[in-house]
């Protein structure tokens, strides 16, 4: 029958113990000294060696023939315990065995002699399922056990166990196993298996592991399936994750505001059966090697992957804005946890990437405001030393009937007073020049009944100010589109100069000619024509006269 590699390359020494020599050495100098405690715990993320050196130290502290604080693997104890055949070394699932009366059990047991071995040892794994009852149960035979027993408890949750419990044991904390000790062990286990793994795949499974080397094995195993040859592309395939060559595609669509690439990605991979929480975290996980990269000179210990690799994620840390790489990475995290909650995962990884593709993401109040001080500055220091300062040149561009512009300060007053009687506080968008329209054309003041289809032709170019103009109405007034409208966010929208240009073009596939934009002030008139508002005025007319 085959057997999982997790389970066939255990190590059975502490010599074999990748990324834990904190804990391995503690460990075999005891043994060598004869210093043996009553109970040890051991505590650590999944898959970094607890129950393996648990195992360990119960072989160790039986073993017939001992060779620096190892187990000789060769003896009949050895062997016993590795077959099960030797039943003076217990292995418990606290998380099924975790009531009163199985402690009761336990601490019954406990009390008989070993049959075989020297030592009666109890492994008790994921001990903080025990109930409160079943720690109390435990307490006065973790103190004082007797002379020929041994307690290892294993953990990864150790918050939850009681203060009384940690006091009675030697703790044990192991860390998280690099990422260059999974590489070497997953290429010394690829040896042994007679497969060939290449040096960024096994960085990639390592990667991917988070320190975990159950979970890099497992994943190593899933790969030997596909072949005798393990890229990259197997290991990503085998975990269902983008890859880095799609998290460069990605990183570039993003940097060059490409939706359509980008989601075009999205949908391919999906199809490909990418599972999206991989994707979303392989795409954080790219985003803050950028980040690293771009903040960070040294950056070869902090970034797991292939030279090859570093050199493509420094040059694109150069092309993208550090401010834009953080508003990624925030976008990720959020869309995360979205993801784990959504009915259909792929909209919210769509809409995250939608989001990181927009300038919006990066160019922000905050940044716009730095780059225009840092420019500022230039010039002032430029000025300061007596050199001078280059005015700013735009080239200019074909005219075009769907481009706005500001209005002019530098209209007549009597434009201004008109406006701002009629329609309160305005903001104005006039199109530029088209040498395919007449100026000449005059639309007689009256209601604009064709407002309906400007709607229908803005759907088209800006959904969110068609939102908020959809219940609103219009008239045309010397020259003017007026809008009125409910929203008080209208106001804010219009004098957004992306906005505007949008709401012109769609006016002039309607009528066919550039028009001013403004926007009737509705809440100010309600409020002056109201009933209330009369009598009041009226009270301090007759009070002042």
């Amino acid at each position: 029958m085959y057997q999982a590699l997790y389970r066939k390359w255990r190590p059975k020494s502490f010599s074999d113990v990748y990324g834990q020599p904190h804990v391995t050495r503690t460990l075999q100098s005891q043994l060598e000294s004869g210093r043996i405690s009553h109970a040890y715990l051991f505590t650590g993320s999944r898959g970094t060696g607890k129950t393996t050196c648990a195992k360990i130290l119960s072989k160790a502290v039986n073993c017939l023939n001992p060779v620096d604080g190892n187990p000789c693997n060769e003896c009949e104890i050895c062997k016993g315990i590795d077959n099960g055949s030797i039943l003076d070394v217990i292995e418990i699932d606290a998380a099924s065995n975790n009531g009163v009366d199985n402690i009761r059990d336990l601490r019954e047991e406990a009390n008989f002699t070993p049959v075989n071995a020297k030592y009666r040892v109890y492994i008790i794994d994921e001990v903080h399922m025990l109930s409160i009852g079943a720690f109390n149960a435990l307490l006065k035979t973790l103190e004082e056990p007797p002379s020929h027993v041994i307690f290892i408890l294993a953990t990864t949750e150790i918050h939850k166990l009681p203060a009384t419990i940690l006091s009675r044991c030697q703790r044990f904390d192991f860390k998280r196993i690099s990422p260059e000790d999974i590489t070497a062990r997953l290429v010394y286990v690829s040896e042994k298996e007679n497969v060939t793994l290449t040096e960024n795949a096994a960085a990639l499974i390592a990667r991917i592991a988070d320190g975990g080397m159950r979970d890099a094995l497992s994943l190593l195993d899933r790969c030997f399936a596909m072949g005798n040859y393990i890229d990259e592309e197997a290991v990503s395939s085998a975990a269902g994750i983008a890859g880095t060559v799609h998290l460069f595609s990605f990183s570039e669509f993003i940097a060059k505001g490409k939706f359509t690439e980008a989601l075009k990605l999205v949908s391919r991979l999906h199809n490909e059966s990418c599972d999206i929480d991989s994707l979303c975290t392989e795409l954080t996980l790219h985003f803050r090697n950028l980040m690293v990269a771009k903040t960070v000179r040294e950056c070869e210990g902090l970034i797991v992957c292939s030279k090859d690799e570093l050199e493509k994620i420094k040059a694109r840390a150069e092309e993208i804005k550090l401010s834009k790489i953080l508003s990624c990475i925030d976008i990720l995290e959020k869309a995360a946890a979205n993801i784990k909650n959504a009915v259909n995962k792929k909209i919210q990884l769509e809409a995250a990437v939608i989001k990181m593709c927009s300038p919006a993401s990066s160019a922000n109040i905050n940044e716009e405001l730095e780059e225009r001080i840092a420019s500022l500055e230039e010039k002032i220091n430029l000025l300061s030393a007596g050199k001078p300062v280059a005015a700013e040149t735009k080239t200019p561009s074909a005219p075009s009937v769907t481009e706005t512009k500001t209005e002019s300060v530098s209209e007549t007053h009597e434009e201004n007073k008109i406006a701002e009687e009629k329609t309160g506080t305005i903001t104005s968008d006039e199109n530029k020049e088209s040498p395919s329209v007449s100026s000449e054309t005059i639309i007689d003041d009256g209601p604009f009944y064709n407002w309906s289809d400007v709607l229908e032709a803005l759907k088209k170019y800006d959904i969110p100010l068609y939102g908020i103009l959809a219940t609103s109405t219009a008239v045309i007034k010397n020259g003017r589109v007026i809008i009125n409208s409910d929203n008080p966010t209208l106001f804010d929208f219009i004098c957004r100069d992306s906005h505007s240009k949008e709401l012109s073009k769609a006016i002039f596939e309607v009528l066919g000619q550039k028009m001013k934009i403004a926007v009737s002030n509705t809440e100010k008139s309600k409020a002056a024509s109201s009933p209330l508002e009369d009598l009041k005025n009226k009270i301090n007319n007759f009070n002042n006269n």
